[in-house]
Order: C-alpha cells, then structure tokens, then sequence
C-alpha cells in the first residue's frame, strides 16, 4: 500500500475549439481553459463539485497573449488562474502564474506531486490554454472584450525569459523559434554530412506518421493525413518559413485549445470517492536547463536533455524499451532527433513517437502543449493498466526538458537528482563569443530568414583568428543564395562589425 500523500493524477481534460466548426465563438484564454478545467472535473468519476471545492492550489500556464509586454488585443483577466478557478467552483488559497515555455506543463506536474508528497497542498489543479485563433479571427472584425478583473492573490512567476535571448542575439534575428530552432537542425544535419535534399526528406518522414495519428484525434486543430512528398515540397500553400522548414514542418500556433490535469493525494482521492482506477502516477520525473545557445560546446545535439530523459527513466526503474507510449515535443523536428539520438529509439519506432499528432497537426497551443501530451498519456495509461508512457516537454531553444514517466501501477513519490545534474550542466566550458566580429571566418551553423522583407541570412560563424563563436546577419545576394540553395556549412566567409551588429560577405 502506498503512502496516504502520495500524489495521484485523477482527472485530465482537453478541448478545441476550430474556426471552421458551425459553432465557433472565438473563445478567450479563461472559456478554454475552462472548458478543459470542466472536463478534467468530469474525468475523475465522482462528485465534480466535491471535488472543485476541494482545490487549494491552481497553476496556469502562461499563454502568448500575456507573455510580453504588448496589450492583450482584445483584453485579458487580471488574474488567468483565478478567473478560470472561479468559473469551476473553486476558491484556491494559491494561484500560480507560470514563466513561458513548453516545458511547463511536466514541470508543474512533477512539482506540485512533490508538494503533495511533503504535505504542501492536497488537490492541485493545473491548467492551460491559447487563443491565437481568436486573436487573427478578430484582428479585422469587431472584438469581443475578454478583460476582467478578479480578486485574490496570485504568484506570477515572471516571463522566464532569462537565458533565451538578449540585446546580442536579438539583434541579430533570433527572436522566433523557427530561426532558432533552424540552426540547430542544420548544425545537426552538418554533423550527419547529409544534403539539404536529403535531410529535408529526412524531417518528412520523421512527421508524416504523426499526421496519421492527428488526423484520428478529436481534439486536433489540423486532423489531415499528409505524405512525405506534402510536407516537404515548397509551394504557394507550404511556403518556406525559415531554413530548413516549409510550413508543415512548424508548429500550429493559429490554435484555440486548452487542456487540464487534476492531481491529488491518495487520501484526498479516497476521501472525495475517486476510483482507483483513475489514478495514475508519476514513475519518474526530471526537469533540466541547458547552458544559452551560444555558450554550447555542441549545437549538433543536445545532451542536457537527454539527461532528463535518463533520469526520468532512472528514478521509474524503467529502460527506453519498456516504455509502451510516447509524446515528444515536436515544435520541429530536431527535438524529436534529439530525443532518438540521445537514447537509442528509432525514429520510426513502431510505438510512436506521439500520442496527440504532434505541435504541426495538433496544434501548438503555446507554452501549454505537452499539458495535451500529459491528457493523452493518462488516458492510455488508464488503457493499458501497469503499462509505461513517457511524455518529454522541451522549452526555449531546447534550453528547458522536463519529462515524466507515467503509470497505474502503484509506487511511492521519489524525489529526483535534477539539481545536482542542472549544476552539473551550468559548470560546462563554454565556447568563447566575440560580440564584434571582425575578419576571416567559417559559418559553423545558419538559417534564412523568408519571413522577413528582405531574405535574410542568420550566421553562427567561428573566426579563423582565434576559433570563437559570433552571431552575424547577411542581406549579402551571393552569401544568401548559397544558403538558401547550395551548401553552406563550412563555407568561408568575411565578418565586419557595424553598430548594428556583425555583418557576413562570401569571402
């Protein structure tokens, strides 16, 4: 029998809601979440209005609407997690306000289980939601107005955007995720010594199985199964975004979704009459942060998150190959490589990498995908009783992994040794940056810019002089041409500094 404080998940609900239904409304960021709160209630099997009563904690993730410093267009509450709380019945002694990234769903799970078991808290719900689609609907027509204020404390976290970015590397175009994210695929395509060509293949076939999934999930923003050959060859509809990636290799961020996870102690679950049969537990569990880009020793593959991955299944007792399920964070592809490089599973591995369709075809509602993941996994684990699922939640520019190891079977709360490995991590050698870049270089990493007016190429080069690392932009028509349609890897190039920042020329 396991500890009465033990934590427990007992409820998860997710909704969607897609501009082409006959009932779209345009929902905001609280009906979503509310929606998906509701259902969570619903999924515990017993009296929701017990068990709304009983919530002394609620934590919201933070959605694009809130997550700088732009005016919310059509208004936003004052207080996410408490007005989301308010709509269910429930009147929490905490809210929490979580920073931005994918990896905050799994975070807070393996947090407030944590707090469960040290006796903080007894029934947590978490919660998220994203309203992109509204925003564009209305950018053009009259807006509902989605301000309220509420009363009640919140703990807002921040926007976390420490160590993602900075006056340098905003200067310098890195200010997406499809820039940042497509260095790190060429650097990794680099060190595999594939063509454009064939890596471009390479990223079709690692997604094409994930729009076979999306296209059977109810919940899914976009459910269309596309070949190969669909996801990978640039047209009017499919345009390139950032090198290396047409749109169906990107994430579906014009998405309405919210999605929920109710946890609670064992004793809270027995207490409120929640079937055991719904209560799944988190096996193992690993948060880790990853140094900032420019500091890595290797862009070609991230092995802080796979750390996580190690620990999670090491805390679980598990091995990769006793896993029955999957959710990897798929904003792009190079996440999913990572996760297949750093621990052996192939990339087209019969189990399947996703459960929900993947950020391209699910959707990517934000900082809140992997909340999604988490809803899919509990289901399935309620499926396949004893059974193991894994969901891995990346954040930044791969900068933040959090993964959890999920399952029926009965087991005591385990702390992790995430600290000591993040520290471990932190005191890494760093490869030294030279802010003004001046001379002969080689480009170690690249992308191109389409989205800008003016097709821009974003360089990490390495100085011939002393080997350091420096970020430069490149209207140049020659440079930009050969990386946008020749192999630009290892080309020599000049560098000049300029207040506006280093500028690249073919050498």
């Amino acid at each position: 029998m396991v500890d009465s404080r033990t934590p427990v998940i007992v409820g998860v609900g997710q909704f969607t809601e897609r501009i082409e239904d006959s009932g779209y409304r345009g929902m905001s960021s609280v009906e979503l979440a509310t929606a998906a709160a509701e259902a969570a209630l619903r999924d515990t099997g017993t009296d929701v209005g017990a068990v709304a009563r009983a919530i002394d904690t609620v934590a919201g993730i933070r959605q694009f609407e809130i997550s700088g410093r732009t005016p919310a267009p059509m208004g936003k509450s004052n207080n996410y997690p408490r007005s989301v709380a308010r709509r269910i019945g429930a009147a929490p002694a905490r809210a929490i306000l979580e920073p931005i990234g994918g990896q905050g769903p799994q975070h807070l799970v393996t947090e407030f289980a944590g707090v469960i078991a040290a006796g903080g808290a007894e029934v947590v719900m978490i919660f998220g939601s994203e309203n992109t689609s509204s925003i564009r609907y209305f950018a053009d027509r009259e807006k509902p107005d989605h301000a309220e204020e509420i009363e009640g404390s919140l703990e807002d976290r921040g926007y976390g955007y420490e160590g993602l970015f900075d006056d340098y590397t905003v200067a310098h175009g890195l200010i997406g995720a499809p820039a940042q994210y497509g260095l790190l695929e060429n650097a990794r395509r680099r060190r595999l010594g594939l063509s454009v060509t064939d890596y471009r293949r390479q990223m079709g076939e690692l997604f094409a199985p994930f729009t076979k999934v999306a296209a059977k999930n109810p919940f899914a923003s976009s459910p269309v199964e596309r070949t190969v050959d669909e996801l990978i060859t640039v047209t009017a509809s499919n345009r390139m975004i950032c090198d290396p990636y047409p749109r169906l290799l990107v994430a579906r961020d014009q998405v309405n979704m919210g999605a929920a996870a109710l946890l609670m102690s064992v004793a809270a679950a027995q207490r409120l009459g929640v079937p055991e049969e719904r209560w799944v537990y988190l096996h193992g569990h690993a948060d880790m942060v990853d140094q900032p880009l420019l500091d890595r020793i290797d862009l070609t593959h991230n092995s802080a998150s796979v750390l996580a991955v190690q620990e999670a299944l090491s805390g679980a007792g598990v091995g990769i190959d006793d896993i029955s399920t999957f959710d990897l964070y798929s904003c792009f592809p190079v996440p999913v490589f990572n996760f297949c490089d750093g621990t052996g599973l192939a990339s087209d591995d019969p189990r399947g990498l996703t459960l929900t369709g993947g950020l391209p075809y699910f959707g990517g509602p934000g900082n809140n995908y992997s909340l999604h993941g988490i809803a899919e996994t509990v289901s399935e684990m309620r499926d396949r009783p004893g059974q193991y699922g894994l969901v891995a939640a990346n954040g930044g520019i791969m900068s933040k992994y959090s993964v959890g190891v999920y399952s029926t079977a009965p087991v005591d709360w385990k702390p992790d040794n995430s600290a000591a490995l993040r520290a471990d991590v932190a005191a890494r050698p760093k490869v030294p940056v030279t802010v003004r870049a001046d001379g002969p270089a080689t480009i170690e990493t690249y992308t191109v810019r389409y989205d800008w007016p003016v097709h821009t190429g974003i360089i990490i080069g390495r100085l011939d002089s002393d080997d350091s690392r420096f970020l430069a932009l490149t209207e140049d028509t020659d440079l930009v041409g050969l990386l946008a349609e020749g192999e630009a890897l290892g080309a020599s190039i000049a560098v000049r500094s300029t207040d506006q920042g280093n500028r690249a020329a073919l050498a």
